[in-house]
């Protein structure tokens, strides 16, 4: 398979804070098998702060979403069980301030588009967190 053809991986996760350390390292994998080694260090930083929130704010199951369309872009999602929307991100001047709350400034300064939509997995309702980064 050639790297610059689409793919798309999904990791289903339980509610446990150890699954952000397994999705850390196997979107690491991905891809770094797919030639994208470039991208790793920011994807890793983005899908863990889409995972810890899905985690963190959710009861349920989780899953990491990653995949590549056929123009190189690179979708990180993170899907929950929560069907409201995300708080807002907070001002940049605000996110260095403090741990809690940092993640979607994070996002919003590191990767090149970032939203939201409503989503079902395992039959409940949710939303997917996610972000794009342009792949060179």
């Amino acid at each position: 398979m050639s790297s610059a053809e689409p793919w798309d991986y999904t990791l289903y996760i339980p509610n446990d804070l150890r699954a952000v350390t397994v999705c850390r390292r196997t979107l690491r994998l991905i891809l770094t098998m797919h030639g994208l080694i470039g991208l790793v260090d920011t994807a890793e930083l983005l899908a863990t702060e889409l995972v810890s929130n899905a985690v963190r704010h959710t009861k349920g199951p989780a899953a990491l979403r990653v995949r590549r369309t056929g123009d190189g872009v690179v979708w990180i999602g993170a899907w929950d069980t929560d069907p409201a929307p995300p708080e807002p991100p907070r001002p940049p001047a605000q996110v260095t301030e403090s741990e809690d709350g940092r993640g979607l400034g994070l996002v919003v300064a590191c990767a090149d588009h970032w939203g939201w939509q409503p989503s079902a997995r395992f039959g409940d309702r949710g939303k997917y967190v996610w972000c794009e980064l342009a792949a060179a």
